[in-house]
């Protein structure tokens, strides 16, 4: 298992930006993707990005062009870039792990505890 913990979150004005870290316990090199998720109170967590092993990225269409994930040059760490933030974009945001044993084997996910984002109007 790895332990994945969130660092970043607060509170911001709308238009404003923010940086959520990922630190894991371990190298994630390996992993099948990493990913951000997030949920709002009442609403079902959802996917906010991910990048996986070789690069790849996909946003959900609310982010799509404000908000950035890429790996840091540790070999332990992810990041979320997010700009021109909206109060819609209020939630705790989680940091996700897939460490799967093959590509085309289920996913096995690693959650961190969350990280509060909070924008204001």
């Amino acid at each position: 298992q790895v332990q994945l913990v969130e660092s970043g979150g607060g509170l911001v004005q709308a238009g404003g930006s923010l940086r959520l870290s990922c630190a894991a316990s371990r190298s994630i090199v390996s992993f099948y993707a990493m990913g951000w998720y997030r949920q709002a109170p009442g609403k079902q967590r959802e996917l906010v990005a991910q990048i996986t092993k070789v690069g790849s990225t996909n946003y959900a269409d609310s982010v799509k062009g404000r908000f950035t994930i890429s790996r840091g040059s540790a070999k332990n760490t992810v990041y979320l870039q997010m700009n021109s933030l909206k109060p819609e974009d209020t939630a705790v945001y989680y940091c996700n792990g897939d460490d799967r044993i093959t590509d085309w084997a289920p996913p096995i996910n690693n959650w961190g505890q969350g990280t509060q984002v909070t924008v204001s109007a």
